[in-house]
């Protein structure tokens, strides 16, 4: 599949803006996704500075970001989630944070210049919709241009084994066609639902793909969903309405979520990278 169609693809499946908007604090799965990078995020933070949300949707980590008083430019391929988080923004009274939001593929930061930002954000899987090897490539390397010297990229793309370790309902049309069953497992290119291309990743892949751009040092590895990537939603849910359990469960996942193999069964992994050297 071409990089522009796939692009096309990913465009329409996320296009409503709400939905993206809310996905982040609806489901137990996404809430802990959001969450723990939060965690992470905090960690990180330069003092003040400018911060890139490419692939950013509507922008909820913006707006966060944006509260923090940051200087924000989001980056999306849809013009609703960009016509959303303007709203957003000024609902919120942070637009006077936003430099700029724009229309817009991670694949293509020329509109920005080299060493720009004093941190980069692609979370959400943005990296894990872009079809080809050498298009992944092409655009980390474009992460990395447009960070300053000893700032940090935080990439989360989505996990193979997580993925498919999860009994989705509509699983079985995936896997009862041969050739695409056999995509799947080996990471070759493929569509998911039959809406969108989507390339799935492992620990291993990932680390590898960072070793290829010059500069980035990888500072961390984590499982987003930690112990709970492969649980029903149902299940979370339950640990959730008990609040001795769920602290328990959180205490428990900050403890694993580094590991490589919880890593490997998480829903969607993070990469906190940092930059080395001066574009």
């Amino acid at each position: 599949m071409q990089r522009n169609q796939a692009e096309a693809l990913t465009k329409k499946a996320y296009n409503d803006a709400k939905k993206e908007w809310n996905r982040l604090i609806k489901r137990q799965t996404h809430m802990l996704e959001f969450q723990t990078t939060l965690h992470y995020l905090e960690m990180f933070l330069p003092r003040k500075g400018r911060i890139l949300d490419a692939g950013g949707g509507p922008g909820r980590y913006s707006i966060y970001l944006a509260k923090k008083a940051y200087r924000i430019s989001l980056l999306d391929l849809s013009p609703e989630n960009i016509e959303f988080a303007k709203k957003q923004a000024k609902i919120e009274k942070v637009i006077g944070n936003f430099d700029e939001f724009m229309v817009g593929s991670i694949h293509d930061l020329s509109h920005f210049e080299d060493n720009t930002f004093d941190l980069v954000l692609c979370t959400g899987g943005p990296l894990s919709h872009l079809a080809g090897s050498r298009n992944r490539l092409k655009a980390l390397k474009e992460l990395e241009r447009v960070a300053k010297k000893n700032s940090y990229l935080f990439v989360s793309v989505m996990s193979r084994w997580g993925t498919l370790s999860v009994p989705y309902p509509k699983a079985h049309f995936e896997i009862r066609r041969t050739k695409h069953a056999i995509r799947l497992i080996s990471g070759e290119d493929t569509m998911w639902k039959q809406k969108y291309y989507t390339h799935y990743f492992t620990y291993d892949e990932l680390l590898e793909l960072f070793s290829k751009v010059e500069g980035l040092k990888v500072m961390k590895v984590i499982g987003l969903q930690g112990l709970t990537g492969t649980w029903f939603e149902r299940y979370i849910r339950k640990f959730k309405n008990d609040r001795k359990a769920w602290k328990n469960l959180m205490m428990m996942n900050e403890m694993v979520r580094e590991i490589p193999s919880v890593v490997d069964s998480s829903r969607h992994i993070l990469v906190i990278v940092k930059k080395t050297r001066k574009t």
